[in-house]
């Protein structure tokens, strides 16, 4: 049998490779610990992993014991669970779920790879809207953890279309095999819809000038495809704020517009509400829940259910006040500043 050539790895080109494909250190950070040390110590997140956030303090609330079950409603690249499959020292259950198509497998190499198999740990590629169908294979849970936020290698992946710091297609889904990208929304969303989205979702303060601009580009024919593309509409529409603070102004309404078009296509605001309404159903007596946040219509959204529960009776406690990661993990994860959390007690 003829053997095929040996095909060379691609190397980077340069000491800055532009081409997020050549970059093989992001597809597999976990082989090269010294570099992903060092960018951590220098306060950034790698490029291809992610961080957990508030590690210490989810785990010393949770107080998870040998023997339990839980959950983990957006596993992500698994740290979070990672540290709470430790806890439970091989005995109990976790289920972990995930609607990415794209990150989900990766994860699930990564974690069977660390000796968490199908007898401790069943993943399901299921919005955490759908907690109810887990519920009816696991019974009452012990402890229940949901991270809001969008992970890093997703914003990381310009092919995800998640950031407009890199170009790529106007995408920002959570699955991109289902529903309509952020550019096919564009195309079918009114002005004045668009500038309640940005509002709503972003409290962006220049919600009527952006959505504005971005109707008069789809009126005169020209499509807004790419993330450079939406980006160059953004910048052209704050003109008018002065040269010296308009780079830092642009910046945040980039950000602020890229936040709402997601919320938007994944319907998370409709998912985080599902997915409270049934969380007490999820928890048995006693049973402990975990949430991050990373803006205030998320954080409105789950302190306004807990304040509700808790005065049915539903909840026996809830955390007076949110929790903030440590000033020495925000240095380390800089992803990590606008992290809120909030916990409850199933009574």
């Amino acid at each position: 049998m003829e053997e095929k050539p040996h095909k060379r790895r691609v190397r980077y080109k340069g000491t800055h490779p532009r081409n997020y494909k050549e970059k093989y250190k992001e597809h597999a950070p976990e082989k090269y610990s010294d570099t992903i040390e060092r960018v951590i110590q220098k306060g950034s997140t790698p490029a291809g992993m992610h961080i957990s956030i508030c590690v210490e303090e989810i785990l010393d609330f949770l107080q998870i014991k040998p023997g339990m079950k839980g959950l983990d409603a957006t596993l992500g690249y698994g740290g979070h669970s990672s540290k709470m499959l430790e806890c439970l020292q091989s005995e109990g259950h976790l289920y972990a779920l995930d609607i990415d198509p794209i990150e989900l497998p990766k994860t699930r190499e990564r974690l069977l790879k660390n000796g968490y198999g199908p007898e401790i740990l069943t993943i399901k590629q299921l919005n955490f809207a759908d907690i109810d169908k887990v519920i009816e294979e696991s019974g009452p849970l012990d402890f229940i953890l949901a991270d809001l936020g969008v992970s890093s290698m997703q914003i990381d992946n310009p092919n995800r279309g998640f950031s407009y710091k890199a170009e790529g297609p106007l995408d920002l889904r959570l699955n991109p095999r289902k529903g309509l990208s952020a550019a096919e929304r564009l195309i079918n969303i009114s002005q004045p819809e668009l500038e309640g989205m940005l509002i709503e979702n972003a409290d962006e303060p220049y919600a009527h000038e952006i959505s504005m601009a971005i109707a008069a580009e789809l009126k005169m024919g020209k499509k807004i495809n790419t993330t450079t593309e939406l980006q160059q509409v953004i910048e052209k529409s704050l003109n008018f704020i002065p040269q010296k603070d308009r780079k830092e102004v642009v910046k945040k309404s980039c950000q602020r517009t890229f936040q709402a078009l997601r919320i938007d296509v994944n319907e998370e605001y409709e998912v985080l509400y599902q997915f409270l309404e049934k969380l007490p159903n999820a928890l048995a007596p006693g049973g402990r829940v975990a949430i991050l946040s990373f803006h205030s219509g998320e954080d409105r959204l789950v302190k306004k259910s807990f304040k509700r529960l808790l005065g049915q009776g539903v909840y026996s406690e809830i955390a007076p006040t949110i929790i903030r990661p440590s000033a020495e993990e925000c240095f380390k994860n800089s992803r990590a500043k606008s992290t809120k959390m909030r916990w409850a007690i199933k009574a």
